[in-house]
């Protein structure tokens, strides 16, 4: 049961996104906007900072984890399409969820590109791509649970990339090679006894255990 103190956080936490998202895309995605988006909402910066301890790292965080939500309302029931279509569709959703907040998003991405945010970075790109691969209904528990995480995650990030440069259809074509070779890959490894290469194992295990936030 939610709290009413643990309701309040939460509705401040998005509060306090909202007026990141109209500072940011002037002033970058740094503490010192937090602190003018704090001041918005009438904070200090002491209190900013305790309901967001790890600063814009939090709110980055929360921005794409916003996007994910986003993008699984607006997707429907996925039971009639083929799995192409399914992760195809869910991609869009989810990149169309980001470009609404295009501006915020550009600095965003400058944001996460420092090294010193990579684990968050991998972290949020798996959360996207296990939320996609969930509403597109894979179960798989073995090896390929990861492999597929993997894979996704670096589509949807290289597409957000080539949104923001060259724009949606750059994008989408970009998506639609990726998911061929997906599929041929997929092809190709259920007709052979060929395991995946332990390069992309070890890949999987690092982004896996990122999930759990190790």
């Amino acid at each position: 049961m939610t709290t009413a103190a643990q309701q309040w956080a939460e509705e401040t936490e998005q509060a306090l996104l909202d007026h990141m998202l109209r500072l940011a895309p002037a002033q970058g995605w740094t503490r010192r906007t937090l602190a003018q988006a704090g001041e918005a909402l009438g904070m200090s910066e002491g209190e900013t900072g305790l309901l967001v301890p790890h600063g814009p790292a939090d709110l980055a965080a929360l921005l794409s984890r916003r996007h994910d939500a986003r993008a699984l309302a607006a997707l429907g029931d996925p039971h009639n399409m083929k799995i192409r279509e399914r992760i195809r569709r869910a991609v869009e959703a989810r990149l169309d969820a980001a470009i609404q907040d295009e501006a915020a998003v550009r600095r965003w991405m400058g944001f996460m590109a420092l090294p010193m945010q990579a684990p968050l970075a991998s972290r949020l790109a798996w959360e996207t791509a296990d939320a996609l691969w969930r509403w597109a209904g894979d179960e798989a528990t073995d090896e390929n649970h990861y492999t597929k995480r993997v894979i996704l995650s670096g589509i949807v990030s290289g597409a957000l990339a080539i949104w923001l440069a060259s724009g949606r259809g750059a994008a989408l074509a970009f998506v639609d090679r990726r998911i061929d070779n997906v599929m041929a890959f997929e092809k190709w490894k259920a007709t052979t006894k060929v395991r995946p290469g332990e390069w992309v194992s070890a890949l999987a295990h690092t982004l896996g255990r990122a999930r759990y936030g190790d």
